[in-house]
């Protein structure tokens, strides 16, 4: 049974394997190629559990369509139907939906909810977010680079903005699949050094530079994310917009980047806020491509974890 949990938490060979069979079901679902086998079919039979603590548009539309194209059938939960931890335990939970579904999705607040989901279910389970980090919006990402400008292993990476749980994910996959990684953003919101040492240790140049301009210096993707939370009180806003005003991501500062350099955000995105318009609907921009790509990635994942 493989739980996908965290990028640095799943073998290199698996995650190669993971994009790899999401670029063919993308290219077999467009008619360029037959693709996978039975990709329509692949989880025919299957129910798959999708709890939802915390809410979404994306990863929710994203699993519900990945597993019905594969042939599937959903259960969609939310956090008022389960209310995790606060009746039930979260292990009874976990034993009991056990017996009902074959692979359980969640998108949750703490991270510890995940872990002991995983710990107790008896299927795969699924991290489709926590406060902590955020794995399939990254296998998206490596996706998406690699569909524009080929392997991502050995390219520059630059995170401008807050060191959030996409960041964190992004570090992950810097040491597992063999990129550099640059953060630029206010020391207040640097990620977490015990993810910096990860990626380090398997050997990626991880390097943290206040000045965005030459932190883009030679880099061939740019990446950010929103600055504020919908649950930020008004104030709480108003701090961040002020440290993070020097990072946004604009025609300026992608002219310091490499001419051919992408330019990722997982959105929603504050359009005029973390980015500009003109850099999101510019040239260099992929953020639909990458929103596309959580579907294939998704499904990749899922077959992953159920073997097939």
């Amino acid at each position: 049974m493989n739980h996908f949990l965290d990028i640095h938490k799943t073998d290199p060979v698996a995650l190669r394997g993971i994009i790899d069979m999401a670029a063919d079901m993308k290219a077999a679902r467009q008619g360029r190629s037959r693709g996978a086998p039975d990709d329509e079919r692949a989880l025919e039979g299957q129910m798959v559990a999708l709890i939802f603590e915390k809410p979404s548009t994306r990863t929710r539309v994203s699993f519900d369509v990945g597993v019905r194209q594969m042939g599937g059938q959903t259960m969609l939960l939310s956090g008022t139907d389960m209310q995790l931890g606060h009746g039930e335990t979260i292990a009874d939970t976990a034993r009991v939906l056990s017996r009902y579904v074959d692979l359980i999705m969640i998108r949750t607040f703490d991270e510890s909810v995940l872990i002991e989901m995983s710990e107790y279910a008896d299927v795969p389970v699924i991290n489709g977010l926590t406060d902590r980090t955020h794995p399939c919006q990254i296998m998206a990402d490596i996706q998406t680079f690699e569909e524009h400008r080929g392997p991502i292993k050995g390219k520059k990476v630059v995170w401008s903005g807050d060191g959030n749980n996409v960041c964190a994910s992004f570090l992950h996959a810097a040491g597992q699949f063999g990129f550099d990684l640059t953060f630029t953003g206010p020391a207040q919101l640097d990620p977490e050094e015990e993810f910096i040492g990860l990626a380090r240790k398997a050997g990626s140049a991880i390097k943290i530079e206040r000045d965005p301009h030459k932190a883009v210096e030679g880099a061939d993707l740019v990446v950010t994310d929103t600055w504020v939370s919908m649950h930020d009180s008004q104030s709480a806003k108003e701090r961040r917009h002020n440290m993070l005003r020097p990072y946004q991501v604009n025609e300026a500062l992608m002219a310091s980047a490499k001419p051919d350099a992408l330019f990722m955000h997982c959105l929603p995105a504050h359009r005029e806020e973390e980015a500009t318009s003109a850099v999101m609907d510019g040239p260099n921009s992929v953020v639909f491509d990458e929103a596309e790509n959580r579907l294939h990635a998704q499904k990749a994942v899922m077959r992953w974890c159920l073997g097939l």
